[in-house]
């Protein structure tokens, strides 16, 4: 150990400015707050989306429409993609959600919902919320099973 790699010990110095703590500090004063008005205050805090007066987007944009909040949103899932699925080993005869979530295909609060899209070729028995009226109809061709939870 010599004079030139002598440190304070760790933790012993306060990084950062010390503001408002008197004019010695160099941010004393109006401590970088500028002079007077709102923003100068304490306890000053603006509104979200408040434009200084102007009439804000969220009010200048016009409404229109309905949302029912009674909307249940499913999650689409293809046939192509089962049948992706199948050739790569990771679904053998049954398809149900625990192995939609497990292949990230579906979230466990997700309502599921097989699409027609693509061609199965695999007999599977398949367990999900609801069917559009091409993929059951493609599953049972393909000698499989369409149960609606």
């Amino acid at each position: 150990m010599s004079l030139h790699n002598l440190k304070p010990a760790e933790g012993s110095i306060k990084s950062g400015k010390r503001i408002a703590r008197g004019e010695g500090s160099g941010k004393g004063g109006t401590a970088t707050r500028g002079h007077n008005g709102q923003k100068s205050r304490s306890g000053y805090s603006r509104k979200i989306g408040f434009e200084g007066g102007q009439m804000p987007l969220q009010r200048r944009v016009p409404k229109f429409g309905f949302t029912n909040i009674n909307r249940k949103e499913y999650q689409g899932i293809n046939l192509d993609k089962l049948q992706t699925l199948v050739d790569n080993g990771q679904i053998t005869d049954t398809v149900d959600l625990d192995i939609l979530i497990a292949n990230r295909l579906a979230g466990k609060n997700d309502l599921v919902k097989i699409l027609g899209g693509g061609e199965l070729k695999t007999k599977l028995n398949i367990t999900v919320h609801k069917f559009t009226a091409t993929a059951k109809a493609a599953i049972e061709a393909a000698g499989g099973e369409a149960v609606t939870l």
